[in-house]
């Protein structure tokens, strides 16, 4: 098995606006996601990962 680097795409507005609708109270996925965004990038990690 092999894992290659990949970011992490915005999320949609569309979608941003129908999640919020969802859940206007907000919701713990929805925090996680903002609060987060791409803060475990695969390049973090690179001693992890043998070549």
């Amino acid at each position: 098995m092999s894992l290659h680097p990949s970011l992490i795409e915005p999320v949609p507005e569309q979608t941003a606006q129908i999640a919020h609708a969802a859940f206007p109270k907000g919701s713990p996925y929805l925090t996680l996601r903002n609060e987060l965004d791409t803060l475990n990038r695969d390049d973090g990690f690179p001693t992890l990962v043998p070549d």
